[in-house]
C-alpha cells in the first residue's frame, strides 16, 4: 500500500522462522500434515492443540490468542482495549508523553491567560430589575458575550489535542510493537512534519469558526426574540456539524504524521477509514472525553477552591451583586491546574485516537500482519505479503 504507514523494519532476518529440521526415522510428521485436531496414530501426548506457526485452530475448535507484542493485541480491538491501551501506552513511556503534554499544555494556558486577561470583555451581567424586554435582550448580549469568551479556548483546546495526536501517535505506534522510544526519537522523527501538523489544526480551526457562525450570526445580529428562537435553533444545528466533522477526521492527525501524508491527503485518508464506522468512533471518542471530564472535575474542583481562596475579591462576588474583575491570583491559580489537567488528558486522548487509526487499519488492510513481522513474531515473516 503505497504512500501509507508501515511499521519500522527491523534488521534482515529477525522475522523468519528459523527452517525446522528434517525428521529423522522414526519421528512423526509435524502437526501441520495431521489434518486438523485428529491425533495421528495415538501420539503419546498429544492434546489437539497446534503448535504456534504451524496454523490452524489451537486446542479444540478454539482460535489461539492474538499475540500481544505492546499495549494491544493484534487484532481488531475493542471499545475497553482501546481506552485501557491509551493509558497503557502513557504509562509504558510517561516521561515522553508527560513531557510533550506539559509543554504543550504550558503554551495553550500561557496564551489562553492572555487572551482571557487582555483582548476579551467582561462577562455581560443581567440587570434583575430590567423589564422583560430588557432582560430578554440582556440574555441575547450575555449568550454572545459567553460564546466570545469561549471560542478561544475551545480552539487552542482543540489545535491542542491534534498537535498531541499528532506527536504521540509516534510514541503509541512504538507501544503498540513493544518497543522504547525517547523523547529525542519522537522529535528527530517529528520535525519534518511540524510544519503540516500546524497546518491542519489551523484548517480545521477555520472549520469550525465558520461553522459556528454560520450558524450563530444571524441569532447574533438580530437579537430580541427573534434573535433568540434563532440562537436556539443555530447552536445545535452547528454543534452537530461540527461533531460530525470531527469524528470524520479524527484520525489526520496520526495519517499525517505516520503516513508522511499531506494535510488534504490526511483529511481524506480519515475520511476513508472512519467511513462505515462513523459511530462506533464517535461512541469511543465520547467514552473518552466522558472519561477526560471526570478527571478534569476531580482535579478542578479543589484548584478552584484554592484559588478562591487566594483571592477574595472573586470570592465577595459570588455574594455581592456587582460584579468584580477577576484577579491575576485567581487566573494564574485556575492556569496551574488547567495546566495539569491538560499534562494528563492530552496523551490519553491522543493514545485513543492513534489506537483507533490502527484498528480501523487492522480492520480494513490487515495492518496487523505488517505489526506482527515488524514485532518480529514467528509465525508472521511468511505470512502476508
Amino acid at each position: 500500500m503505497a504512500g501509507q504507514w508501515s511499521p519500522t523494519q527491523p534488521p534482515p532476518g529477525q522475522w523468519s522462522n528459523p527452517t525446522p529440521p528434517a525428521p529423522g526415522p522414526g519421528t512423526p510428521p509435524p502437526p501441520a500434515a495431521w489434518g486438523g485436531n485428529q491425533n495421528p496414530g495415538g501420539h503419546p501426548g498429544w492434546s489437539g492443540r497446534v503448535q504456534p506457526g504451524w496454523g490452524g485452530p489451537q486446542g479444540w475448535g478454539r482460535t489461539p490468542p492474538a499475540p500481544k507484542p505492546g499495549v494491544v493485541p493484534l487484532r481488531p480491538l475493542g471499545v475497553g482495549e482501546v481506552l485501557d491501551g491509551a493509558v497503557s501506552a502513557m504509562r509504558a513511556h510517561w516521561r515522553t508523553a508527560l513531557g510533550i503534554s506539559l509543554v504543550v499544555a504550558v503554551l495553550v494556558q500561557v496564551v489562553s491567560l492572555l487572551i482571557e486577561r487582555f483582548l476579551l470583555p467582561e462577562p455581560v451581567t443581567i440587570d434583575q430589575n430590567a423589564s422583560e424586554a430588557e432582560v430578554l435582550r440582556q440574555s441575547v448580549d450575555a449568550m454572545r458575550s459567553l460564546l466570545l469568551t469561549s471560542l478561544p479556548s475551545v480552539l487552542l483546546g482543540s489545535a491542542a489535542i491534534l498537535f498531541t495526536a499528532s506527536v504521540l501517535s509516534v510514541v503509541v505506534s512504538r507501544s503498540v510493537l513493544g518497543r522504547a522510544v525517547t523523547t529525542a526519537e519522537v522529535r528527530a522523527e517529528t520535525r519534518p512534519r511540524i510544519g503540516g501538523v500546524v497546518g491542519l489544526a489551523l484548517l480545521l480551526s477555520v472549520a469550525i469558526v465558520a461553522i459556528m457562525a454560520v450558524g450563530l450570526a444571524p441569532g447574533l445580529l438580530v437579537g430580541d426574540e427573534a434573535g433568540a428562537a434563532l440562537l436556539v435553533l443555530g447552536f445545535p444545528a452547528a454543534s452537530v456539524v461540527v461533531l460530525w466533522l470531527a469524528t470524520l477526521f479524527c484520525l489526520s492527525a496520526p495519517a499525517l504524521m505516520l503516513e508522511r501524508q499531506t494535510v488534504g491527503a490526511a483529511l481524506r485518508r480519515s475520511a476513508k477509514l472512519v467511513r462505515g464506522a462513523w459511530w462506533r468512533t464517535f461512541g469511543i471518542l465520547a467514552l473518552a472525553f466522558l472519561c477526560v471530564a471526570i478527571v478534569s472535575m476531580i482535579i478542578a474542583v479543589p484548584v478552584a477552591l484554592i484559588a478562591l481562596s487566594v483571592d477574595g475579591g472573586v470570592a465577595n462576588s459570588l455574594f455581592s451583586a456587582e460584579p468584580t474583575p477577576t484577579g491575576w491570583p485567581f487566573l494564574i491559580v485556575t492556569s496551574i491546574g488547567g495546566v495539569l489537567i491538560s499534562m494528563l488528558t492530552y496523551p490519553f486522548v491522543s493514545g485513543v485516537i492513534s489506537l483507533l487509526y490502527i484498528d480501523q487499519r487492522i480492520r480494513r488492510e490487515a495492518l496487523d500482519m505488517e505489526l506482527g513481522r515488524a514485532a518480529g513474531l514467528p509465525g508472521y515473516a511468511s505470512s502476508g505479503g
